[in-house]
Formats: structure tokens, C-alpha cells, sequence
């Protein structure tokens, strides 16, 4: 995860004042550590060995969820995970059941949209970063499986009941090239359409966040939502 993004998600915590966040997966530990101890921070992830700067560290597979173990949090952040995760409704249904009442959730995850993206997959019907595995498929491996959209997260977090699902903006989000900005024309002009005929103020939320910059041109997804 690119720097200028980590920023956005240290920016979006410090303005919600949680007082207990869950880690997961928590990689090498970069969040607790420019945490400064602030947050009572636990982390769980398969690999790597046991990070001092969390109150408590779990080596744990989130394709099984979250532990039964755990207690409950004000947020729970996901940081570059779920697109390596096989079963990743499963993930999000634990994840709720260990937030507290008005919990956030965060997910960061690379963006399948973007215009260049949906080129490649036209020319060799791979997503950039989730190419063939054939020859390099092993269980437990660090790979991408499952390529997402803001389209695809939202109906995962719908499903498992979470609220206010929210796109951010980062420097991710911008166009990287120009002809991507004149690709990128027909799906805003159909997410406008659709926003223009939506039957209910949801339909308009969704189609007025799937038709903007961050959903259309960004390379990468900051998607929080919340545990009513």
C-alpha cells in the first residue's frame, strides 16, 4: 500500500477517535506503529512473527474469519487483505459481529475499474495484479485472488448488514493518464443515468459513488462503513 493512501486511512481514524481498533490483517505493523500508542491496538495476520507495538498479536488464517476469541471493537481496519481472502463474505460477517454498536469498518483494496485495468482485461482477460496463478498456486501463498470493485464491495457490506458505505478520496483516485479520462466517459455517463432514475435516496447514493472519480478512475479503494 503506497504511502499517500496510508496517510488517508491515519487521517480517517485520528478525525474518529476509536478507542480500540483490530488490525487485520496487520502486516508489518505499520499502522500501530504510526498509532504512537494513542489507540489500544490488537493485530492478527498469518505471517510474520509478533509485533510489540500491539496490545496483543494473533497468528490467525482470516479466511476462517476473525477468531471467536476476540472481544469487540470501535473499528476494525483491513488494510490490503480481502483480495488475498478465498472467503471473504465470511471475513466480513465476523468483522461485524466483533464491532461495537456504531463500530467502523475500513477495507483498503487495489481497484478493478479503472480504465486501464478494464483495457488490460480486454486484451488478456487478467486484472492488473491478479494475473494466471497457473504453476504458482500453493494454499497459504501471499496472492491476489479476488479482484474488487466499489460496485462489488458495497453489495458485500450490504449483505452482511453494515450501513453508511463510503468511498474516499485519495491521490489514488485521480486518473493516472489522459486518454483514461475519455474511457473512463461512458461509465460515468451510465452511473448518471442510473442516478437520475433511482427510485429511492440508497439507489442515488450508490450510483452518484459508483459513477465518481474515486470509483471510475482510482487505482485503489479506502471504503469504510458502520455497524448499526
Amino acid at each position: 500500500m503506497q504511502d499517500s493512501s496510508k496517510q488517508v486511512v491515519l487521517e480517517f481514524i485520528k478525525n474518529l477517535k476509536p478507542s480500540s481498533i483490530l488490525d487485520a490483517p496487520c502486516g508489518n505493523g505499520w499502522l500501530a506503529k504510526n498509532l504512537n500508542g494513542t489507540i489500544e491496538i490488537d493485530g492478527i495476520d498469518r505471517y510474520g512473527e509478533e509485533i510489540s507495538k500491539y496490545r496483543k498479536w494473533k497468528r490467525f488464517d482470516l479466511d476462517d474469519g476473525l477468531p471467536t476469541c476476540l472481544g469487540t471493537y470501535d473499528c476494525i481496519v483491513s488494510c490490503e487483505g480481502l483480495e488475498h481472502l478465498g472467503n471473504p463474505e465470511l471475513f466480513l460477517r465476523t468483522a461485524y459481529e466483533h464491532l461495537n454498536p456504531s463500530g467502523t469498518l475500513l477495507i483498503t483494496t487495489p481497484n478493478t475499474w479503472y480504465p486501464q485495468a478494464k483495457l488490460q482485461y480486454l486484451l488478456r482477460g487478467f486484472f492488473p495484479s491478479f494475473p494466471s496463478l497457473m504453476g504458482k498456486m500453493s494454499k497459504g501463498d501471499h496472492m491476489h485472488i479476488i479482484p474488487w470493485s466499489y460496485p462489488q464491495l458495497y453489495l458485500f457490506l450490504n449483505l452482511n448488514s453494515f450501513n453508511e458505505i463510503c468511498l474516499h478520496h485519495e491521490p489514488l483516485s485521480e486518473p493516472k493518464h489522459f486518454y483514461e479520462k475519455i474511457l473512463g466517459l461512458p461509465q460515468f455517463f451510465y452511473c448518471r443515468r442510473k442516478f437520475m432514475r433511482s427510485a429511492s435516496n440508497e439507489e442515488r447514493r450508490f450510483w452518484e459513488k459508483a459513477g465518481s472519480k474515486e470509483s471510475i478512475y482510482g487505482r485503489h479503494l479506502i471504503v469504510t462503513a458502520v455497524k448499526y
